[in-house]
This record gives C-alpha cells, sequence and structure tokens, in this order.
C-alpha cells in the first residue's frame, strides 16, 4: 500500500491511522504470539522516517520530544495506551554490519508483545533483524511531497 504526503498534517493522519491499524492486529495476534511489533522505516536522509517516528510517539501519548537516536543507537519511550506499552526507536544508520546490532540483546525487547520496536536504516543490520520484518519505504517526491510505501 501507498501513500502520499503532501504536509506534516497528512504525514500524521497517515501515522494515525497506520498505528491504529497495527494496534488491531497486534491484539488480535496477541493470544498467540508474545512477539512484539517490529518495523523497519527505510529510506534515504531526509525522507521522513524520524518525522514519522516522531508522530507515531506523539500518538502514542508519548510527551517527550523523540530525535533520531543516531549515537546512542537505540531509545526507549514508556507509550500510553493499551496495545503498547514502549517504543523502543532504533537507528542503525552508523551501524555497518548485523552483527552490531546483537550486542544490543533485542531479544528481550522483541519478546514482549507490548514493545512497538521501530528500526530506521534496517537495510545496514539485515541479518541481524528477524525475517518477518514488517517495512515502511519513505520516498522523497518532491521537496513537500513524500511517499510511504507499507509492506
Amino acid at each position: 500500500m501507498e501513500k502520499i504526503s503532501n504536509s506534516l498534517q497528512e504525514t500524521e493522519k497517515i501515522a494515525q491511522d497506520w498505528l491504529a491499524g497495527i494496534s488491531v492486529t497486534a491484539k488480535q495476534f496477541s493470544a498467540n504470539s508474545d512477539r512484539a511489533t517490529i518495523v523497519g522505516l527505510s529510506g534515504d536522509l531526509g525522507s521522513g522516517k524520524t518525522t514519522f517516528a516522531q508522530l507515531v510517539a506523539k500518538n502514542l501519548g508519548i510527551k517527550e520530544f523523540v530525535t533520531s537516536p543516531t549515537f546512542v543507537i537505540m531509545k526507549i519511550y514508556p507509550a500510553v495506551g493499551e496495545t503498547f506499552k514502549q517504543l523502543i526507536h532504533i537507528d542503525a544508520y552508523r551501524l555497518e554490519k548485523a552483527e552490531e546490532i546483537k550486542v544490543l540483546n533485542l531479544e528481550k525487547f522483541y519478546n514482549d508483545k507490548s514493545n512497538l520496536i521501530l528500526i530506521e536504516w534496517p537495510e545496514k543490520v539485515q541479518g541481524g533483524l528477524p525475517a518477518d520484518l514488517k517495512t515502511i519505504k519513505f520516498e522523497v517526491v518532491r521537496e513537500t511531497q513524500r511517499k510511504m510505501t507499507f509492506n
């Protein structure tokens, strides 16, 4: 599915709708799974990955300003809501191989269905991520227009 955004407000609506959809899916599968919802955010610099993560955080009731964890690699935010209790935001931009993400001991986060994990630059550490990783690809169409492809 593809979505085009021409403004921050449109991107916020897309993020809100997407979050509502994955929340329903997570609730449906929670009886049969202890897995977190893990989503890779891929695209060039400036394509909207961090902005999308910020808007998801806002819709999770997170009051703290969400920045890209480029230098710390991972940040954890407590969420307010029924489905997701934590947003785990990872930025793999500075990592060079899959083994580097393994030192974060992500299994403990993967094995908690109340976690929503957003991973920017998942292609950098592909072998260290679950094979069933959901992805959103971000593309700059024009200066103020972004395309998001949800897989």
